[in-house]
């Protein structure tokens, strides 16, 4: 097998890292920001946060991968993406490490005033990394402001952290928010009970509308702003992916109206797969587009590693993914059964 067969092996599993870590850290992301909407009291933000406690950290997990996956497979777009989207970046690391201290400290001391800050910290650190993420993937897609010569190894980055913020990186920023919005208050309408149960899929059912709009907005933008359709011009049958999205987006709505929050958060699932499907398949085979010069992109074949890199890297994922995701099935069945206020206060180790 030569080099390219395994360089689209290893953007295809590129993509699907991310896709995962979208819908596992997705809900997670909606949950923490919605708590201040949702919660009414100090015991339900307690039932929130125990929801996702023994998930979170293990959802970080893909993060990791999808990080290690770029670095080892593709270097030059690790280093270059790194060092171009840098600020952004660390603002966004930044959050997630704030956002994992906020759930472990809360409920160190018992003071309003601590608990109140730390609540807080919960819904800013889980905002600002869902629309980082959307800004920067909508970056992606536009392309990047940067020269490369591939000859002298030379590279340019001629952006800013403000330049990251035009219109349409915000656009997809608020498409990632109502998408991680609307898992996260269904993913809080299966773990609960209730009344917090109900006020979660009333806000499912309320937040959809914008969803869709947004949706809508972003599809329509992105043809005159990046080169996503290309592929799909080219090779129409590609359109599957993304009118499985949109499938799954009104069945999602479909269910949520009908109270069925755990077939609605399946199909929640699906709608971020393949949304983030959708993009990766307009993207190939670039990794980082340059908005400047197209002789610039950084591309599976001009960025990656050694065949014999990629060949030892796929004889790992091939023995070590299925046991991460055999382990996330055992994990996600043990802690099925939903959070009630009497399991927090009755637990002196529940957050």
């Amino acid at each position: 097998m030569d080099a390219n067969i395994f360089q689209v092996i290893w953007f295809v599993l590129w993509g699907l890292l991310w896709g995962a870590y979208f819908m596992l850290d997705g809900f997670v992301l909606g949950t923490g920001f919605l708590s201040g909407i949702i919660a009414r009291s100090d015991t339900e933000k307690r039932v929130l946060i125990n929801s996702v406690g023994p998930v979170w950290d293990g959802n970080e997990v893909w993060l990791l991968t999808a990080g290690g996956a770029t670095f080892a497979a593709f270097p030059t777009t690790y280093a270059l993406m790194f060092s171009n989207l840098y600020s952004a970046l660390i603002l966004l690391l930044f959050a997630l490490i704030v956002r994992g201290v906020s759930f472990e400290f809360r409920g160190k001391l018992d003071s309003p005033v601590w608990k109140g800050a730390w609540d807080k910290a919960i819904v800013v650190s889980s905002f600002l990394p869902a629309l980082l993420f959307g800004v920067a993937f909508g970056n992606i897609f536009k392309g990047i402001p940067m020269r490369n010569d591939f000859a002298t190894l030379s590279f340019s980055y001629e952006g800013s952290l403000v330049g990251l913020l035009n219109p349409y990186g915000l656009v997809t920023g608020a498409l990632f928010v109502l998408l991680f919005a609307v898992h996260g208050s269904l993913y809080i309408s299966v773990k609960t009970v209730g009344d917090l149960r109900s006020r979660a899929i009333s806000l499912a059912n309320r937040l959809w509308p914008a969803l869709l709009v947004v949706a809508v907005v972003f599809l329509g933008y992105t043809y005159p702003a990046t080169r996503l359709y290309d592929n799909y011009l080219k090779a129409p049958l590609l359109l599957i992916v993304p009118a499985i999205a949109v499938v799954s987006l009104v069945m999602v709505k479909v269910h949520a109206a009908r109270g069925e929050a755990g077939k609605a958060f399946l199909f929640s699932c699906l709608t971020v797969l393949f949304v983030v499907a959708t993009g990766v398949t307009g993207l190939f085979p670039n990794l980082l587009p340059s908005s400047l010069d197209p002789a610039s992109n950084l591309t599976i074949y001009n960025s990656s590693s050694s065949l014999l890199t990629l060949k030892l890297m796929t004889g790992v994922a091939l023995v070590v993914v299925p046991i991460v995701i055999a382990y996330k099935v055992w994990v996600y069945r043990i802690f099925r059964a939903p959070v009630t206020a009497e399991d927090v206060l009755s637990d002196k180790q529940a957050y």
